[in-house]
């Protein structure tokens, strides 16, 4: 170990900030970087492979500090064990709880998924409640069977059914990481859950939507005037709710009548553009009025950070509210039995399959989708006209009356 080298040296090398890497003895080096900042650094071999490894910065790390840590480093090297490899899977070392398993789980979606924050917000909002917080071996089927029946008596069976298929593949994960030796919720199958889903085919007929939007209209102070101007654009246009609720000022060319929604926000991964009748522009522009100063269409309406837009699940609980309290009375519906109305409206009206179809965004198959690059707009604007203009005289009515 050279004598020479003393912290005095350390305290000269960083001072002169000059870059480069220098011998302490047994292995410990002191570098610094173009920065000026100084590193401890512990040089081996094992296994036939030279390595090395950060100890330590300076000053928090001193010349004495390293030399006794140096000692440790060597002691385990003789005794084969790989301090690097030691460092990498001591994160899972943290992993104690569900939480934790979790969040190392969903960052294994991030770059696989095309929309990874929807397990992420399952996970959030219908898992993480009942056992985010515990340890992992604490985990047994009777919680995972609490999880998805809550879920299920809120009237959610598909959610059900896609958080216990998050928590097969998050406990999953565990064992993979040699975590834990079982999965509590390996047993359960759909028919635990929400069932075997069903291909949904209500759509609303205009007198259910007549008395839909009458009733909404009559309950403001449960159903607020954002919610019934959002409840018109989405059986208007059929667009999807994620796409509405998300969507940002800048997205709108009002004096060209487009809403431009991008490919990343798009659920078939392309960009487009839906051409907007004068009824629908006329709403946005009440929202944009509502939204005050929010770059988003929706805003968010509680102090929540979770999303800088409305939640997701909003529309969908204040329709339902509207079941449970009796005001509603026509047969059950979903927000995205609206977008299917739309397609039955656009059919209605005479409008061709293949752009009534491109209306939904939706992708054309076949031989017409890989040669058929044509975007329908006049064509669109022209049938979202029709549905516009047989609606509105069931919406544009004033909540007083």
């Amino acid at each position: 170990m050279p004598s020479q080298f003393t912290d005095k040296q350390v305290k000269a090398l960083l001072k002169q900030a000059k870059a480069g890497r220098y011998a302490a003895g047994n292995g410990l080096y002191f570098r610094v970087s173009s920065e000026g900042t100084g590193f401890w650094v512990v040089r081996y071999v094992i296994h036939e492979n030279r390595r090395e490894i950060t100890i330590g910065r300076y000053p928090e790390m001193s010349l004495a500090d390293a030399r006794a840590e140096t000692t440790l480093v060597k002691r385990n090297i003789k005794e084969g064990n790989d301090p690097l490899a030691e460092r990498k899977r001591s994160h899972l070392v943290k992993i104690k709880t569900v939480d934790q398993l979790a969040e190392d789980w969903l960052k294994s979606y991030e770059g696989r998924l095309k929309h990874p924050q929807i397990p992420r917000r399952v996970y959030t909002k219908d898992i993480a409640p009942l056992i985010g917080g515990l340890k992992l071996d604490q985990v047994t089927p009777t919680e995972i069977r609490a999880i998805i029946e809550k879920i299920v008596e809120s009237g959610r069976p598909s959610v059900s059914n896609d958080s216990l298929m998050y928590c097969k593949q998050l406990f999953r994960h565990g064992i993979k990481l040699d975590l834990i030796s079982r999965n509590p919720a390996e047993a359960f199958t759909v028919n635990d859950a929400g069932g075997v889903e069903q291909s949904r085919s209500r759509i609303l007929t205009l007198d259910e939507l007549k008395e839909v939007f009458a009733v909404l209209r009559s309950n403001v102070d449960q159903f607020s005037r954002e919610n019934y101007l959002a409840t018109a654009l989405l059986v208007t246009l059929g667009v999807r709710k994620g796409e509405l609720i998300a969507a940002r000022w800048e997205e709108f060319d009002f004096e060209e009548a487009l809403w431009h929604i991008p490919e990343e926000r798009s659920k078939t991964g392309v960009a487009i553009s839906v051409p907007l009748p004068s009824e629908p522009m006329e709403w946005f522009k009440e929202l944009k009025i509502r939204a005050i100063d929010s770059e988003f269409v929706c805003p968010r309406r509680r102090s929540s950070k979770r999303f800088g837009h409305v939640s997701p699940d909003t529309l969908n609980a204040a329709i339902q509210k509207q079941f449970k309290l009796g005001n509603l009375q026509v047969s059950h519906f979903t927000i995205h039995d609206l977008r299917r109305t739309c397609r039955s409206l656009l059919s209605a009206e005479g409008v061709p399959g293949h752009v009534a179809e491109r209306c939904l965004n939706h992708k054309l198959t076949g031989v017409e989708g890989i040669y058929d690059r044509y975007d329908y707009l006049d064509e669109r604007r022209d049938g979202l006209s029709k549905i516009a203009k047989r609606l509105s005289p069931l919406i544009n009515i004033s909540p007083r009356n």
